[in-house]
């Protein structure tokens, strides 16, 4: 039995599906069908829409056609002989496909009598894919080519994995997915909501709003004691910034734009242009230097409708960024403290990370010269700090090269939070000054750098992140106060107000259900401190505890509540 390349696998379901398509549905137009991560798709253009019922019959198709074991044959075609066979076959999509390649030679590969264009790689036969775990998974929509302007097509997943141990694992990882999933965790807690007169923008409610300010807050108070001031700017700005920038040239399909008084304006998708007209406004010296910036700043991106997801992709987010002026001389010491920084509020939500250094990218601003200065820079701040990285070649922003900091959730998925971007052609763009100790005039470099990113995103990734249980001091609801009975009120009312004096974040259920509904109900809240009152709390003057995930703690002294929470 031939030793199983997971991503050759793949790559041939896909084509094993395609075949079950045509079969099933011999009016199907074929698209394209790639290898992913975990799994495959296909695209296919049909005049009806598929089923969730359909994936069963053509998971039973492919296994037909798996069992028989066919041979995969590589091949190759004259592009006018591909072009006739698909023309032959009406499929459109293909044809196009080929119109659009340079070589003479199309690959081919075919299973029986099903031929598909293809590089490849595959299997060498059906029969090698009977022992790995796969599925066919689910149906979503895709436009052809990802252009909103082209046709609507629809996509069947698969998952397929080495055994099908793994292919287990796999689902148990999305179930627990599904169960942490923000958007379900928003509407359950009562934290956000979206609807359909604002696609892509966030409504916040007021416990999704605690959350927000008691984040604010702590970044706030981080930033104070590392010497950052906090700057405002304008959320619509004149177009002829924005081409001094570069993001006219480099961002334009993502903003928005508007005309005021027959000027034409746009609304900034980035936070830094607004902080380099500030820098302008005065003279500064070599002795002002590190200028540390932060802004808390509103953007505008237009996303495309099928790329929208929860908080995690919107079309309105507040970007943590700051911008730090400084000299060449002290570029290293700012990225060993803005790591320090970062490393000090990702370690307070317990958050781990790696690494990654991004350099110059094909569409870019600048010389060789200064990029490999800059790329230098970042790389000599992370040996001094003596931290591990990945390289990520040609993944830099298009002013310069970038340290990113990929977290590690709970269930073990990647995202990329924090940034440190250098710079040095915004501050030439700008034409930006320091006055330096010699007297010349010089050029400072400019540090772009986020540690939350977008402020929406990282509240949908830590809300799955702790499956909507948050760490005390950033719950909504702290502590409830529940009364076993309506003749406990007066003691729960006023154990409450104690604790809302104290400044605990507190809530009083009152409802005439049974303590054990309420206890139910307090649960599925995720609220950390259930405080129980009845007759023996009453006689004791006392509280009895119950902890979310832990269970019954017994009775206590307010007081010694208090000195917990605070």
């Amino acid at each position: 039995m031939e030793k199983i390349n997971i991503e050759a696998a793949r790559h041939s379901l896909s084509h094993v599906m395609a075949m079950a398509v045509i079969e099933t549905f011999p009016e199907a137009k074929l698209a394209i069908g790639p290898a992913i991560d975990n799994g495959f798709y296909y695209d296919f253009d049909l005049p009806r829409s598929f089923s969730p019922e359909d994936l069963p019959k053509l998971e039973k198709k492919m296994r037909e056609i798996i069992n028989k074991d066919f041979p995969i044959v590589k091949s190759e075609k004259s592009r006018d002989e591909a072009l006739e066979l698909f023309k032959k076959n009406n499929q459109k999509y293909k044809v196009e496909l080929i119109e659009g390649l340079l070589d003479e030679k199309v690959g081919f590969y075919t299973i029986d009598s099903f031929a598909d264009l293809c590089k490849g790689p595959h299997v060498s036969s059906t029969k090698a894919l009977r022992d790995i775990g796969w599925k066919l998974d689910k149906i979503a929509g895709a436009y052809w080519r990802g252009d909103e302007k082209n046709a609507m097509l629809q996509r069947i997943y698969g998952l397929a994995f080495e055994t099908k141990d793994d292919l287990k694992k796999y689902e148990e990882f999305l179930v627990e997915a599904e169960k942490r999933d923000h958007r379900k965790l928003g509407k359950e807690l009562d934290l956000f909501s979206f609807h359909d007169e604002g696609p892509g923008f966030p409504f916040w409610h007021p416990k999704g709003m605690v959350i927000w300010n008691c984040l604010m807050d702590w970044w706030r108070d981080e930033h104070q004691k590392a010497g950052y001031v906090e700057v405002k700017t304008p959320i619509i700005l004149d177009r002829v910034l924005w081409e001094k920038s570069g993001h006219w040239d480099h961002y334009k399909e993502n903003m928005y734009f508007t005309k005021i008084d027959g000027r034409d304006f746009a609304v900034k998708p980035m936070n830094c242009p607004g902080s380099l007209l500030i820098y302008k406004t005065g003279l500064h010296s070599y002795r002002e230097l590190p200028i540390r910036m932060a802004e808390v700043g509103l953007v505008h991106r237009h996303e495309l409708a099928g790329v929208l997801h929860g908080l995690m992709r919107v079309r309105q987010f507040h970007q943590d960024d700051a911008h730090i002026f400084c000299t060449e001389d002290q570029i290293q010491q700012e990225v060993v403290d803005l790591m320090g920084l970062i490393d000090r509020m990702y370690g307070k939500l317990g958050l781990k990370y790696h690494l990654e250094l991004s350099t110059k990218p094909e569409k870019s601003m600048g010389s060789d010269e200064m990029w490999k200065k800059a790329e230098a820079a970042l790389t000599s701040a992370m040996e001094a700090k003596g931290i591990e990285y990945q390289l990520n070649p040609g993944d830099g922003a298009f002013y310069g090269p970038k340290i990113d900091f990929h977290i590690k959730d709970a269930i073990g998925r990647s995202h990329q939070l924090g940034t440190i971007q250098l710079d040095f052609q915004m501050p030439e763009r700008f034409d930006l000054e320091y006055i330096a100790e010699d007297g010349s005039k010089k050029r400072p470099v400019m540090l772009h750098r986020v540690v939350l990113g977008s402020v929406e995103r990282f509240i949908g990734i830590i809300t799955e992140h702790f499956a909507g249980a948050f760490p005390v001091w950033l719950a909504p609801v702290q502590a409830i106060v529940l009364p076993i009975s309506d003749r406990h009120l007066d003691y729960a009312a006023k154990i409450k107000s104690q604790l809302f004096d104290a400044g605990v974040r507190v809530e009083l259920d009152d409802r005439t259900e049974s303590i054990g509904r309420k206890i139910r109900d307090a649960e599925m809240q995720k609220i950390h401190y259930m405080i129980i009152v009845g007759d023996k709390e009453i006689e004791a003057k006392k509280i009895s505890i119950r902890k979310y995930g832990e269970g019954d703690k017994g009775q206590i002294s307010l007081e010694d509540l208090i000195k917990q929470l605070k």
